[in-house]
C-alpha cells in the first residue's frame, strides 16, 4: 500500500493549529506569530509536505510576493537594501516577505531559501554573499521561479545587480593618495563576502599603482564592534597611519569611537574613509568621508529586473553594475596638514596613551 502524502490538515493537526492558519504561514501572512510560523514550518518538515508550487502555478495562482534573501539586517547597508526592495516591490504591487541567513553555509542558505519557497513566492532575491557552487544549488532549489543575485562576482552567469565594488575601492585610495598619504591602514570586511574581497581589490590596485604598500591590514565583520577593537589594536601595535581606510560605515563608526577614546584628533591627525554613504554616516562625528553606492537605486533595479524576468521567463535580461562615488565630507584632509609635529612625536603620543589605557586595564 502507498503512504498516504501529507495534507494540510495533517500538518495543522501536529503543529497544532487550525489548517487556515496553515494555509495564512503558507501564503506569507504577516497576521501570523513567529512562534506560531516556525510550529508549522517544523510539522511541514517533519511530514515532509511541501506546497505544490507547480500545480499552484499551472492553475495560474501566483502570489503576487517576491521573497528576499538577505544577510543581518541588523547592518545598515543590507536594511536599506531591503527597505527600497520592499519600497518598489510595493509600487509594482508585490509584497515582499524576507528570510535572514546567519552565515552564507550551504545549509542555511538551503534553509533561507527553502523558507521563501515554502511561502509561494513568484521570484527571489538573494543579497547573500554567493559563489559559483552557491549559485548553482539556489538555481537548483528554485526551479522555475527567477532568481536575482546582487553579492556574486561580476563574471558569474546568473541575473545580478550590483555596485562595482572594485572601482569604489580604488576611489578611496585614490582620494587619500591625492592627499599626500602614503601610510595607510585597511580593515576589510569579512573575506567570504564578495563584495568585500572586491571593495579589497580596488584598494589594491590603487596602491600598487603608486607603488605604495599598506602598513597594516586586519579584517572585520562589517560590524561597529570589529571596526573598534580593530582600530584600538592597531594604535596598541604602535604603527603610525595617517589614514585609515574602512570597508564600511559602520566599522569606520566603531574606528572612529576607538580614536576619540584615544584622544587622536580627526582629521587633523588622522583620516578616515568609510564605504556605503549609509543614511548616517553624515552625522558620524566628524562626518564621514565615503564611498557612496546608491541603495535605492539598488533596490529599484533588483525589483525591475526580477519582475520582468518573472512576467517574461523567456527573455534575455541583462545584468547590471551601477557605479559608486566618493563623498567628500570631514573625515580626511592633507597628510601635509596633519598639526603633530612630525611622525616620531605622534607615535610617542599613542605609545603614551595605549600604556596608559593597559594600566587602566
Amino acid at each position: 500500500m502507498l503512504n498516504k502524502q501529507p495534507t494540510l490538515k495533517d500538518v495543522a493537526a501536529l503543529a497544532g493549529v487550525s489548517y487556515q492558519t496553515v494555509s495564512r504561514v503558507i501564503n506569507g501572512s504577516v497576521c501570523v506569530s513567529i512562534k506560531t510560523k516556525e510550529a508549522v514550518f517544523t510539522a511541514m518538515k517533519s511530514l515532509n509536505y511541501t506546497p505544490n508550487r507547480v500545480a499552484q502555478q499551472l492553475a495560474g495562482k501566483k502570489s503576487s510576493t517576491i521573497g528576499l534573501a538577505t544577510t543581518d539586517i541588523s547592518l545598515h547597508a543590507p536594511s536599506q537594501i531591503a527597505a527600497s526592495v520592499k519600497v518598489h516591490a510595493e509600487e509594482l504591487k508585490y509584497s515582499v516577505v524576507i528570510a535572514m541567513a546567519k552565515n552564507q553555509s550551504l545549509n542555511i542558505i538551503d534553509h533561507v531559501i527553502n523558507e521563501l519557497l515554502e511561502q509561494r513566492v513568484d521570484g527571489i532575491i538573494v543579497n547573500i554573499p554567493s559563489n559559483s557552487q552557491q549559485i548553482i544549488q539556489i538555481q537548483h532549489l528554485c526551479r522555475n521561479i527567477p532568481v536575482l543575485f546582487m553579492d556574486v562576482d561580476p563574471k558569474e552567469s546568473c541575473l545580478s545587480v550590483m555596485t562595482d565594488s572594485r572601482e569604489g575601492g580604488q576611489q578611496g585610495i585614490t582620494h587619500l593618495i591625492e592627499f599626500g598619504h602614503t601610510s595607510i591602514a585597511l580593515i576589510t570586511g569579512p573575506q567570504s563576502s564578495v563584495s568585500a574581497r572586491l571593495r579589497f581589490d580596488g584598494w589594491i590596485k590603487a596602491l600598487q599603482k603608486h607603488r605604495i604598500s599598506p602598513i597594516s591590514i586586519q579584517e572585520g565583520d562589517w560590524s561597529s564592534a570589529s571596526g573598534y577593537a580593530l582600530t584600538k589594536a592597531l594604535c596598541y601595535s604602535h604603527q603610525h597611519p595617517t589614514a585609515i581606510c574602512f570597508a564600511n560605515d559602520q566599522m569606520a563608526l566603531g574606528g572612529l569611537r576607538a580614536l576619540h577614546e584615544l584622544r587622536i584628533q580627526i582629521p587633523e591627525q588622522i583620516s578616515v574613509i568609510g564605504y556605503d554613504d549609509t543614511e548616517d554616516s553624515a552625522f558620524f562625528y566628524p562626518p564621514l568621508t565615503t564611498i557612496a553606492q546608491d541603495f535605492k537605486e539598488l533596490g529599484k533595479q533588483a525589483v525591475e529586473k526580477l519582475v520582468h524576468k518573472m512576467n517574461a521567463p523567456e527573455s534575455n535580461i541583462s545584468s547590471l553594475v551601477l557605479p559608486t562615488s566618493l563623498v567628500k565630507r570631514e573625515t580626511s584632509t592633507s597628510a601635509n596638514s596633519l598639526n603633530s609635529t612630525n611622525d616620531k612625536e605622534f607615535a610617542k603620543q599613542l605609545y603614551v596613551i595605549a600604556n596608559y589605557l593597559s594600566a587602566r586595564s
